[in-house]
């Protein structure tokens, strides 16, 4: 179930995306700080075009609508789910897709995942995204291929 996000979560958040399996697939994998988190939390949560959504306690989702299509991510309590980490990153991807056409009324939605990331891809792809596009995106400071996918409702 996905719950919108408080302020009790940020450090809980900044814990999970900061865990080395997540940054390793991140665009972004660099140690995030306190500060430099804090900031971005505040910005997302004052702007009524992003939403951060808490998955279970376990995980969670970030729908941006600044964009067109809207586009989202996610990452998982790595750490903490174990061998619970595959069933509750499946639960977690159709509960995001179900709120993103549901509650969000969104019409298309798209995200960004390394082309390395293979796992990622192949539940994308699960769950009725396609890929439109591929490019290439600065990640720590070298060129690496990223995969726009897309789903439609």
């Amino acid at each position: 179930m996905l719950r919108p996000a408080v302020d009790a979560d940020r450090d809980t958040v900044l814990a999970w995306r900061n865990h080395p399996e997540v940054r390793a697939v991140s665009l972004t994998t660099h140690v995030i700080g306190a500060a430099e988190h804090a900031a971005w939390w505040d910005a997302a949560m004052a702007d009524p075009d992003r939403h951060i959504l808490i998955y279970d306690d376990r995980g969670v989702v970030l729908f941006d609508l600044r964009e067109d299509p809207a586009s989202w991510s996610f990452y998982l309590d790595v750490a903490g789910l174990g061998a619970q980490l595959l069933p509750t990153w499946m639960r977690l991807e159709q509960a995001a897709v179900e709120h993103a056409f549901g509650p969000l009324g969104l019409t298309r939605l798209g995200g960004e995942t390394l082309a390395d990331n293979k796992q990622v891809l192949a539940l994308h792809r699960r769950f009725g995204f396609t890929e439109t596009r591929r490019y290439e995106r600065l990640v720590d400071g070298t060129p690496t291929t990223v995969v726009w996918t897309e789903r439609t409702n």
